[in-house]
């Protein structure tokens, strides 16, 4: 929508979509799947110990086809319109100038007219970052041990609130993936329909490192600052014992 007609003029605009529908997907599935809607998070139960690791293939193969039928979906809904749009901005698709259209599936951290001057390693650290705070908040909001949580009814509605204030610290510079499904799904749906390359962020891998391999170590440090540092703590004793005379 923002692309095709500039329906969403600010990032705050697009962030609360994004919110709202992580909100909605988890209210959806969480009694079917626990809403393991990205992999970094799947990968963080796992290691965690939240979740079996014979079931990582089942979740991978879910998250993947659904983030590719997505992007397909998009695809055929406004494909009219993109074309009309590429003929408009005289964009020739899969070509350089071609990553206008292409963002409306994958993620870039290079962005033809972007202010921002971002390198493939400060791309990852971003992404990275982003996906540290998703899950550290996912484990924080849903544990039984912090006992300042939400009620589980609200849950969905905080992370989704986490997803939109990350969206609006580093889509500047990455267009906040935090998911690789969802950039990967999304992006081979554009590779096959003519964006060809465009639909890569670049030619030296920064598809792989900044919106896969750094989302899913991301994750991984939110579940060893977790496990190692803030769940011992909010079972010790004292803690609790403080927590609920500050309740009353």
């Amino acid at each position: 929508m923002s692309v095709l007609f500039d329906a969403h003029r600010s990032l705050v605009e697009i962030a609360l979509v994004w919110g709202i529908g992580v909100s909605l997907a988890i209210y959806a599935t969480r009694h079917l799947s626990c809403a393991h809607l990205n992999p970094a998070v799947t990968l963080a139960m796992v290691t965690s110990k939240r979740m079996s690791l014979k079931k990582v293939p089942t979740y991978l193969t879910g998250q993947l086809f659904g983030a590719f039928f997505a992007g397909l979906v998009l695809y055929i809904l406004f494909e009219p319109s993109i074309y009309a749009f590429e003929a408009a901005h005289n964009i020739i698709r899969g070509a350089a100038d071609s990553v206008q259209t292409a963002k409306m599936f994958g993620e870039y951290y290079l962005q033809p007219g972007s202010s921002a001057v971002v390198s493939m390693p400060l791309a990852m650290g971003a992404e990275a970052f982003g996906t540290f705070l998703l899950v550290l908040m996912i484990f924080s909001l849903t544990e039984g041990c912090n006992l300042g949580r939400p009620d589980n009814n609200l849950a969905p509605i905080f992370i989704g609130l986490t997803v939109t204030s990350i969206i609006c610290l580093i889509a500047p510079l990455t267009q906040a993936g935090l998911n690789p499904a969802r950039d990967f799904g999304p992006r081979l749906v554009a590779w096959i329909f003519g964006w060809g390359a465009a639909a890569f962020p670049d030619q030296s891998g920064g598809f792989f490192f900044v919106y896969i391999l750094a989302p899913l170590i991301g994750g991984q440090a939110a579940v060893l600052l977790f496990t190692r540092v803030l769940e011992p703590l909010m079972n010790r004793p004292d803690v609790q014992c403080c927590c609920s005379n500050d309740d009353n």
